[in-house]
């Protein structure tokens, strides 16, 4: 299955929309002109739960942001074994990489449920930054945050006790996918994670009664509250004291 509609955003009118976008701490600090191109150039597109957006190996079709649910980015093996990098929500982008080397798809994404998308298509994308090359650097920047993120989660696998990457993991999710690390900003933007521990479990390669001990075990301290589909980050410093 495929995206189910692509409608531009100016034709839609939803001031969320407007507000989604303005909440993307890399949009922000975009150039007024590249956020009002982008603006022009995008258009929603929605995806029902478990919806496909596009597999690896797919052509590069442009930049998304998430403007309401969520989306599942990670690869599956001929076996079925899934391997997940991400679930991006509201206000987070993906999809730059083929945008650089011109490539396909690296990855798999999928809605992680009934999703509202702002997708900036290939073309309009190439047409801005050939009139424009500053503007690349602004790109390259998000790039930059995703790659630092992936070198992080390498040297945490590497050296980090389970219970410090668990830690690590829910205070990165707690942040916009792509901006400033727990360890640039505060330590929790967003109390309320909409992530099943199955889910964790999968980002982390740990198994999830693994991930489910330490969740328990962070509950019981104080730092946690969990329910059905969600953790509720309770004490934030406590949190990234665990993670060191």
């Amino acid at each position: 299955m495929t995206a189910r509609s692509a409608l531009p955003l100016a034709a839609v009118s939803r001031p969320s929309a407007a507000a989604a976008l303005d909440r993307s701490a890399w949009f922000r600090s975009a150039p007024e002109p590249l956020r009002e191109a982008l603006r022009a150039a995008g258009r929603e597109r929605t995806l029902g739960a478990g919806e496909r957006l596009f597999m690896r190996g797919d052509a590069n079709d442009g930049l998304y942001c998430v403007l309401e649910g969520a989306v599942r980015i990670g690869a599956a093996s001929v076996g079925g074994r899934e391997a997940l990098l991400a679930v991006v929500g509201p206000a987070q982008w993906f999809g730059e990489i083929a945008l650089f080397d011109g490539g396909v798809r690296t990855h798999d994404a999928y809605a992680e449920r009934d999703s509202t998308l702002f997708h900036v298509p290939r073309a309009a994308l190439v047409a801005l930054l050939d009139a424009t090359p500053a503007y690349w650097h602004a790109f390259g920047l998000l790039l930059a945050q995703k790659l630092r993120l992936a070198f992080d989660a390498i040297e945490e696998t590497a050296l980090l006790p389970a219970a410090a990457r668990v830690a690590r993991r829910l205070l990165l999710l707690s942040h916009e996918y792509g901006g400033a690390t727990p360890a640039q900003g505060s330590p929790c933007s967003r109390r309320v994670i909409s992530v099943p521990q199955e889910d964790l479990a999968l980002m982390l390669a740990l198994s999830r009664q693994t991930v489910n001990q330490i969740l328990r075990q962070f509950e019981r301290e104080g730092l946690l509250a969990l329910r059905y589909g969600e953790i509720e980050i309770v004490d934030a410093m406590r949190l990234a004291a665990q993670a060191q």
